[in-house]
């Protein structure tokens, strides 16, 4: 398996959570339905703070040089990502929440190997939720905001492209870019049933209207 396959495989197996999570219903679920542009710039801020945290997590234990360098490359990436949002609040001083349920099990992931997967799942997650941050801000009439989450988007993305690429480096058998895999769904599982409570506390399905 390469890099390329890896990642098809993953989007093919979770191709209903992730076609889920791009629906319109993900900024409802992820801001319990205030779609005022504050709370959705904070809920987008507070996103990226967390992915700071876990890369700061990763980034001071991992031995294997090349992940480690990406961990910390990811982390000022991150960083800036979070600084770039905002720098477009009125007020960017507010309380952190919670790492959330997908973050804290990319935190629990020790191994190097869980860790390239998990980055994989995570920003198939990013993808999804920056996707419908843009959408927002354009139908808002917004496009500075929009432009500046395309770039956000892009460059999550090659994240995951990367960690994929690391992978292919790190597997050495083929159980290898399983447990991978493993993780990367499990990652995006999570991140489908925190969406999926959400809405259901909303009374709203997940599920789309035919």
């Amino acid at each position: 398996m390469d890099a390329a396959e890896f990642r098809e495989s993953i989007e093919e197996s979770m191709s209903v959570e992730l076609d889920r999570l791009g629906s319109s219903k993900l900024l409802v679920a992820l801001t319990d339905a205030d779609l005022t542009e504050e709370r959705v710039l904070r809920t987008a801020a507070e996103s990226e703070r967390a992915a700071t945290e876990t890369l700061e997590t990763w980034a001071d234990d991992e031995e294997h040089e090349d992940a480690r360098r990406a961990f910390r490359e990811y982390r000022e990436q991150e960083r800036d990502h979070y600084d770039r949002i905002t720098a477009m609040l009125v007020d960017d001083e507010f309380d952190a929440g919670d790492a959330g349920p997908m973050h804290a099990e990319l935190r629990s992931l020790e191994t190097t190997t869980a860790r390239l997967g998990g980055l994989v799942g995570r920003a198939l997650v990013a993808d999804r939720t920056h996707l419908q941050l843009i959408s927002f801000f354009v139908n808002e009439g917004d496009e500075e905001r929009a432009d500046r989450f395309r770039e956000l988007r892009s460059e999550t993305a090659a994240q995951g492209d990367r960690a994929a690429e690391l992978l292919a480096d790190v597997c050495e058998e083929s159980d290898d870019w399983e447990r991978a895999r493993t993780v990367a769904e499990d990652v995006i599982d999570i991140a489908y049933d925190a969406y999926a409570d959400s809405l259901d506390e909303l009374g709203l399905d997940p599920k789309p209207i035919c």
